[in-house]
């Protein structure tokens, strides 16, 4: 039923309870993961759980925050990873200048090196862009990529299209459901259902009701009922799209 484009199942968060929580998804309604790296070690991590769940697959990269860990001997290690089955994207990759954990020409000069990586074994992006709207847009438009997502959306409605237009998908999470959401709430209205794609960001950023709790793949169905609330369609429907959507993004 749903597809679930974004989580991190390798975070401490589920230290306790990871395997019993991932076995009982199926029965939930959880057809797919996609179980997204944000650094090295989670990287390895990922293709670990990819490889052993048959319903979950996975990416490799580097997260803006923890760009400070690369040099070419280590990007190159990861890089010989993407020869793996289970490896659909790359990512989360992207610029945060919000917290800025690592200089903003680092930043730039890894996220440039890891699109480079993604055309080169021609696997789709996951973006991560905050409070970096702009830059995002223009590393990625110098790039040439043409398929991938902008994970838990942020931009403007404009800007929205602007990358539907070059083949993307626009990520679209719990923040949908909180209160005081309003650019993605725009944007869900205005973008068409064939470009949304949804996902958890588990175990963050968990839809209303559950908000500042452990986020995880059941809640879907909460951002999959907001999607077609804002859009007057059946829950059904969301989920049947953004599961194509997911599939052909990722073809899986």
């Amino acid at each position: 039923m749903y597809f679930e484009s974004h989580a991190h199942y390798d975070d401490e968060a589920f230290d306790e309870d990871r395997e019993s929580l991932i076995e009982s998804f199926k029965k939930e309604g959880i057809d797919y993961i996609i179980q997204v790296a944000g650094d090295i070690l989670s990287s390895k991590k990922s293709l670990e759980l990819a490889n052993k769940y048959d319903f979950i697959y996975c990416s490799l990269g580097v997260h803006p925050h923890e760009v400070e860990e690369l040099d070419e001997v280590k990007f190159n290690d990861l890089k010989s990873l993407t020869k793996e089955k289970k490896v659909v994207a790359i990512g989360e990759i992207g610029l945060d200048y919000h917290y800025e954990n690592s200089p903003k020409d680092l930043q730039k000069y890894w996220f440039k090196k890891q699109l480079e990586w993604a055309k080169e074994v021609d696997l789709p992006v996951i973006i991560h862009s905050r409070e970096a709207s702009q830059d995002t847009f223009d590393i990625m438009e110098e790039s040439k990529i043409t398929k991938g997502v902008i994970h838990c959306y942020s931009g403007s409605v404009e800007m929205a299209k602007e990358y539907i237009k070059r083949g993307f998908y626009i990520g679209v999470g719990g923040t949908s459901t909180f209160k005081n959401a309003k650019r993605i709430v725009e944007v869900v209205k205005e973008i068409p259902l064939s470009s949304i794609l949804i996902e958890t960001d588990s175990p963050y950023l968990a839809p209303t009701p559950f908000r500042g709790k452990r986020n995880d793949s059941t809640k879907l169905k909460y951002i999959v009922e907001r999607i077609a609330q804002l859009k007057g369609i059946l829950p059904e429907e969301v989920a049947k799209v953004t599961k194509e959507n997911g599939l052909k993004l990722f073809e899986i």
